[in-house]
C-alpha cells in the first residue's frame, strides 16, 4: 500500500522530542535513562500507528517500551497514539532495524515485539525478513540471556517460515497459537492491521521464541 507523503512530517518528529528520541545511537546501553523509571525495557520493530505500543504502555506501566518505525508517515501517527494516551513509559525512534546492535546494548532488551511484520512473499527479499537469520543474531546479542521474541501475524507463510527460522537457529518455542483471537487473552493489545484482519473473520498467529 502507497503511503502518503506528509510534508509536515520532518517538523513534527523534529518537535516530538518528549516521545521520539532525536539521537539513538548515543543511548545505547543507557536506555533506561530516558525514562522516569529504570524497568524491565520492551522493543516493538514496527511500531505502525502506534495503537499497540500506547496500549501496552498503559496496560504495563511497570515496563518500558520503545517503539521503532522508519516510515515518516507512519510515525507521526504514532507519536499522537502514544501523546494523546498520556504515558511515560513509551518512547519511539525512527530508525532501521537493520542497525539494532548500534542502538542498543548487549543484554539491554527484555522483550521484542514483532506485529504484522512485512511478509516480504518473493524469495529473493528473504533477507528483508524480521525473522531471517541476519536479524536473529542481532536480537540474540541485544535481548537478555531469558528475553522473548514475540510474533503476531496473520500471515500463514511468514509464520510458518519464522518457526522454522527460530528452530533452526537453535531457538526454544515456547508459545506456538494457530488462532489467538479463540484463546480470549486479556493480555492480548491489537494493533491497527490486528482488529482490521480479525473483523474480517482471518485468522492471527502468535508465537514466543527464546534463544538457548
Amino acid at each position: 500500500m502507497r503511503l502518503r507523503h506528509k510534508p509536515w512530517a520532518d517538523d513534527y518528529i523534529a518537535e516530538s522530542t518528549h516521545i521520539v528520541t532525536p539521537k539513538p545511537f548515543e543511548q545505547k546501553g543507557e536506555w533506561n535513562k530516558v525514562f522516569d523509571e529504570s524497568q524491565p525495557l520492551a522493543l516493538e520493530i514496527g511500531t505502525g500507528k502506534g495503537q499497540f505500543i500506547a496500549g501496552m504502555a498503559e496496560k504495563n506501566p511497570s515496563v518500558n517500551f520503545i517503539g521503532m518505525e522508519r516510515a515518516k508517515s507512519v510515525i507521526v501517527s504514532a507519536i499522537q497514539k502514544v501523546d494523546e494516551a498520556g504515558v511515560k513509559n513509551a518512547r519511539l525512534i525512527h530508525e532501521n532495524a537493520k542497525d539494532l546492535r548500534e542502538m542498543f546494548g548487549s543484554n539491554e532488551v527484555d522483550t521484542i515485539y514483532l506485529n504484522f511484520s512485512d511478509p516480504w512473499p518473493k524469495t529473493r527479499h528473504e533477507k528483508r525478513r524480521l525473522t531471517f537469520h541476519t536479524f536473529l543474531e542481532q536480537y540474540k546479542d541485544v535481548l537478555k540471556p531469558d528475553g522473548e521474541v514475540i510474533l503476531k501475524t496473520d500471515n500463514q507463510h511468514l509464520f510458518e517460515y519464522s518457526l522454522v527460522s527460530f528452530s533452526q537457529y537453535g531457538m526454544k518455542l515456547e508459545e506456538v497459537v494457530l488462532d489467538l483471537h479463540a484463546l480470549d487473552d486479556e493480555t492480548n493489545v491489537m494493533t491497527e492491521y490486528e482488529e482490521k484482519f480479525s473483523n474480517k473473520g482471518q485468522r492471527i498467529y502468535r508465537c514466543i521464541a527464546k534463544f538457548q
